[in-house]
């Protein structure tokens, strides 16, 4: 299975997960997956009265530079870990 069906399969699998993780989990959930399919964040930063768009956007920033396939590589290993 290729990386990006492996990526695929995490993005379904995620939906399903036993229980709800943790915010900081689901915002690194949200990064990761956001690297891996878009790349490097893109627009203005949300401004601070839109507290959940500004936690992802900088969750999404923290992880710049990181390649799309690192980051879906992260993703999987993520989603495989919390299936646990």
């Amino acid at each position: 299975m290729s990386l990006q069906e492996q990526f695929n399969q995490a993005q379904i699998d995620s939906k399903n997960l036993s229980e709800r993780p943790d915010n900081m989990t689901l915002l690194k959930i949200y990064a990761l997956f956001k690297q891996g399919s878009s790349g490097d964040v893109t627009g203005e930063r949300p401004g601070m009265t839109d507290f959940v768009a500004r936690a992802k956007y900088d969750a999404w920033a923290g992880l710049q530079g990181t390649s799309q396939e690192e980051a879906q590589q992260q993703y999987v290993d993520l989603i495989e870990e919390l299936k646990g």
